[in-house]
C-alpha cells in the first residue's frame, strides 16, 4: 500500500467534518421574518413529500434490476476469482449496486435537505447585506457539494477493499462496477424526475403569471409558485447532488479499470489506487478555495466565486504534481492531469460567455425579443447549436493530448490511463463546482421568499443580482458534468473493452479496436442516437404534459375566486391553494419519468441481447458502439441543450433588470412586448436546460455503467 494512500481516509473525515462545522454556521443564522419562516417551511414539506415518493418508487425498481444483475452475473460469470463461486460473484455484484444505489438517494436527500434550509437565511442575509447573503447561499450550497463528493470517495474506498482490493487489486475494482451501476441508475431518476417536477411547476407558473396575468415571478397570488420553489429544491439539488455523485463514482471506479494493465506491467498497486488519491487532495484543495470567498458588497458575485474557484485549481495543480511524484513519478502523467484541469478551467469560461448577460450570444437574444417570441426562439436556437463547437474542440483536444502523454510515459496501457488521469484533473475541483451549483437555486428560492414575504424592492434588488449569478452557477456545473463525461467516456469506453477482454481471455488490453464497418456496429451506432434523441423527445413532452396540467389548475383557481388576484380587501387577501398545484406536480413528475428512466437502461441489454443470439454477429462489439456514439450524441445534444437554456433564462433577466433600450432610448423592461417575448424563449429552454440536458449527463455514465455490469449478457466466451 503507498505510503500517501493516507490522504483518502483523511480527506474523507475532514470533508465530512468541514461540511458539518458549515451546516452548523449556516443553520444558527436567523431566518428572518415569520412569515419568510412559514415559506420557508412550506417549500421544506413540499420537497420532502416529493423525494419520499420520488424515493420509494425507485427502491423498488432498484431492487427488481439488483436480482437480475445478480442472476445475469452468477449465471453467466464473467470474472474468475480464487475461492469465489460464479454465484458468489453475482450477489457481490448485486449488492454493490444497492449500495451505490443507496449512497446516490442520500447524496440527492443531503443536496436537498441543506439547500431548503439555507434559502430561508440567505434571503434573511440578503436584508443585511449582499456579503451575507453571498456567504450564507455558498456555504449553504457547500454542505451538499463537499458531503456528496466525501460520500463518492469513501464509498469506492470502502467496497474496493471489502472486495478483496488488498488481496487481490486487480480483480476488484471489475466486482465493484455494480457499484457505479447503481449510483447512476438513481442519478438518473432522481435528475429526470426532479427535473419535470421543476420545470413543469416553471413553465406553469411563468405562462399564466408573467404571460397571461401579468404579475411578478414569485408572486404569492400565483398558485403554482411553492411549486416552482420546490421544483428548484428537487431538480437541481437532489437531482444534481445524484448526478454528481454517480460521476465520480462512475469515472472512478473505470480510471481504477484502466489502471489494471500498468499494475500487471509494473506490480505497482499505485497504478489502481491513484484515483482515489488524486481526490482526495482535490476536495482539501476545494475546502481551502471556498474559505477564500468573501463578497464585496459593490462587486459582481462571480467575480468572488472565481477567485475561490482559482485558488482551489491552484492548489489541485499542487496536489496532483505529488501525488504524480510519490505514486507514479512520470510527469508524462502529471502532464495529462494538467490538461483535465485546464479543460476544466476552459469550459468555465466558454460556458460564462454563451450565458452571461455581459457577453454578445446572451445580449443577441435580448435584441432579439424586440421583434417578437418567434425570433427570440430562433436566436436562442442559433446560441444553443453553436455552443457545440466549443465543446466537441474542448474534449476532442484535451482527449488527444492526455492520450499522448499518457503514451509518451512509456508504460504499459497508459495511453487510455492518461484520459483516466485528464478526468481524475478535471475531477478534483468537482466540490467546489458542485458547491457553485448548488448556490444558484437557493438564492432563486431566496429571491421567491423575499417576494412572497414582501421585502421590498431594495432587498429584492439584490436576490435578483445573485439569481442571475445562480443561472450562470448553474449553468457552468452542467458544462462542467458535460466536459467531464466527454473526457470520462473514453475511458469508460476503454474499461468496456478490458472488461470484454477480461471475460474472454482472462487478461485486458486484448481489444483497442470497433469495426464501424461491421454491420453489427453500424446498426448498434444507429441505435444509439436514436436512444438519445428519444430520450429526450420523452423528458420534454413529460415537462410540456405535466406543465399544462399546472397551467389549468392556476387558470382554474383565478376562474373560481377572481380575489386571489385581485382583493377586495388588501390586508386580508384570499390565498391560493399551493398544495392542489404541488400535488398535481408530484404526482404527474412521478409517473412521466419512468418511460425515459428505463430506456437507457433496457435499450443496450435489448441490442445486446439481439445480437447475441443471432449466428454470425458480435454482440459485444455492438454494444460498443451503442457506447461509444451515444456518449458522443449526448454530449453534443446536452451542449445545445444547457447553454442554450442558459442564456434563454439570462437575456429574460437582462430585461427585466432594465438593461434593453429600443431604438428612442428608452428601457424595454417587465409588462413590455420585449419581455413576455423572453418569457416565452426562457420557458422554451426551461425543459431542455433543466431537465433533458442534466440528464443526459447521467444518460451517458449509465450506458457506461450498465454496459459494464451487464457485459457477460453480450460476450460469448
Amino acid at each position: 500500500m503507498p505510503g500517501i494512500f493516507w490522504i483518502v481516509p483523511v480527506a474523507g473525515v475532514i470533508t465530512v467534518l468541514f461540511a458539518i462545522i458549515l451546516a452548523r454556521n449556516v443553520l444558527k443564522r436567523p431566518t428572518g421574518t415569520p412569515k419568510m419562516k412559514e415559506i420557508g417551511d412550506i417549500i421544506f414539506q413540499g420537497a420532502w413529500a416529493f423525494l419520499k415518493r420520488q424515493y420509494t418508487t425507485i427502491a423498488m425498481y432498484s431492487v427488481v434490476i439488483a436480482v437480475i444483475i445478480g442472476v445475469v452475473v452468477a449465471v453467466l460469470g464473467g470474472t474468475e476469482v480464487e475461492g469465489l463461486s460464479e454465484f458468489d460473484i453475482g450477489w457481490r455484484t448485486a449488492v454493490a449496486f444497492l449500495v451505490g444505489a443507496f449512497c446516490s438517494g442520500l447524496a440527492g436527500f443531503i443536496g436537498m435537505y441543506i439547500a431548503v434550509k439555507s434559502n430561508v437565511r440567505c434571503a434573511a442575509a440578503a436584508q443585511k447585506s449582499l456579503t451575507e447573503a453571498v456567504n450564507v447561499a455558498l456555504r449553504g450550497g457547500a454542505v451538499s457539494g463537499f458531503l456528496i463528493t466525501a460520500l463518492s470517495l469513501i464509498g469506492v474506498t470502502i467496497i474496493f477493499f471489502a472486495y478483496g482490493g488488498n488481496n487481490n487489486p486487480d480483480i476488484a475494482p471489475h466486482l465493484i462496477v455494480g457499484f457505479g451501476f447503481g449510483a447512476s441508475f438513481v442519478a438518473l431518476f432522481a435528475q429526470l424526475g426532479g427535473g419535470i417536477y421543476t420545470k413543469a411547476a416553471d413553465v406553469g407558473a411563468d405562462l399564466v403569471g408573467k404571460v397571461e396575468s401579468g404579475i411578478p415571478e414569485d408572486d404569492p397570488r400565483n398558485p403554482a409558485v411553492i411549486a416552482d420553489l420546490v421544483g428548484d429544491n428537487v431538480g437541481d439539488c437532489a437531482g444534481r447532488g445524484a448526478d454528481l455523485f454517480e460521476s465520480t463514482a462512475a469515472e472512478n471506479i473505470g480510471a481504477m479499470i484502466l489502471g489494471i494493465a500498468a499494475y500487471v506491467a509494473t506490480g505497482d498497486v499505485a497504478w489502481i489506487l491513484f484515483p482515489l488519491c488524486v481526490r482526495g487532495f482535490g476536495m482539501i484543495a476545494s475546502m481551502i478555495g471556498l474559505l477564500f470567498v468573501k463578497a464585496k458588497e459593490n462587486e459582481n458575485a462571480m467575480n468572488a466565486l472565481n477567485r475561490g474557484y482559482f485558488i482551489a485549481i491552484a492548489l489541485s495543480v499542487v496536489g496532483l504534481a505529488i501525488t504524480v511524484y510519490l505514486m507514479l513519478d512520470n510527469w508524462w502523467l502529471f502532464g495529462a492531469g494538467m490538461i483535465g484541469i485546464i479543460a476544466s478551467v476552459v469550459i468555465v469560461f466558454i460556458t460564462q460567455y454563451y450565458t452571461e448577460a455581459r457577453y454578445r450570444p446572451v445580449q443577441d437574444i435580448a435584441e432579439s425579443s424586440k421583434t417578437g417570441p418567434a425570433t427570440n426562439i430562433i436566436m436562442g436556437m442559433s446560441v444553443g447549436f453553436a455552443t457545440t463547437f466549443a465543446t466537441a474542440m474542448v474534449i476532442g483536444i484535451a482527449l488527444l493530448l492526455a492520450y499522448w502523454m499518457g503514451n509518451e510515459s512509456g508504460v504499459h496501457g497508459a495511453g487510455a490511463f492518461g484520459t483516466a488521469v485528464a478526468t481524475m484533473g478535471m475531477l478534483m475541483t468537482c466540490p467546489y463546482v458542485l458547491s457553485m451549483d448548488t448556490f444558484g437555486p437557493i438564492t432563486d428560492n431566496a429571491n421567491g421568499i423575499n417576494e412572497m414575504a414582501g421585502a421590498g424592492p431594495e432587498i429584492r434588488r439584490i436576490t435578483d443580482r445573485l439569481d442571475a449569478v445562480g443561472n450562470t452557477t448553474k449553468a457552468l456545473t452542467k458544462g462542467y458534468a458535460m466536459v467531464s463525461a466527454g473526457l470520462a467516456a473514453f475511458l469508460l469506453f476503454q474499461a468496456y473493452l478490458d472488461r470484454v477482454s477480461f471475460i474472454q481471455h482472462g487478461e485486458t488490453g486484448l481489444y483497442s479496436i470497433v469495426n464501424i464497418a461491421k454491420i453489427e456496429v453500424f446498426v448498434g451506432a444507429l441505435l444509439a442516437a436514436m436512444i438519445v434523441y428519444l430520450f429526450s423527445s420523452w423528458a420534454i413532452k413529460a415537462v410540456g404534459k405535466t406543465a399544462s396540467k399546472i397551467i389549468e389548475e392556476v387558470r382554474r383557481q383565478f376562474r373560481a375566486d377572481p380575489e386571489i388576484l385581485n382583493p377586495k380587501d388588501p390586508e386580508h387577501p384570499h390565498q391560493p391553494d399551493y398544495g392542489k398545484a404541488v400535488d398535481i406536480t408530484t404526482r404527474a413528475g412521478l409517473r412521466e419519468m419512468i418511460a425515459p428512466g428505463l430506456l437507457p437502461v433496457l435499450g443496450p441489454i435489448v441490442i445486446g441481447v439481439i445480437f447475441r443470439f443471432i449466428p454470425g454477429y458480435d454482440a459485444a462489439m455492438a454494444v460498443a458502439a451503442v457506447l461509444m456514439v451515444g456518449t458522443i450524441a449526448g454530449i453534443l445534444l446536452a451542449s445545445f441543450m444547457n447553454n442554450g437554456g442558459g442564456a434563454w433564462d439570462n437575456a429574460k433577466k437582462m430585461i427585466e433588470d432594465s438593461q434593453l433600450k429600443d431604438d428612442k432610448g428608452e428601457v424595454l423592461g417587465k409588462g413590455t412586448p420585449a419581455h413576455a417575448a423572453a418569457v416565452v424563449g426562457d420557458t422554451v429552454g426551461d425543459p431542455l436546460k433543466d431537465t433533458a440536458g442534466p440528464s443526459l449527463h447521467v444518460l451517458v455514465k449509465l450506458l457506461a455503467t450498465v454496459t459494464l455490469v451487464m457485459c457477460p449478457l453480450f460476450v460469448t466466451t
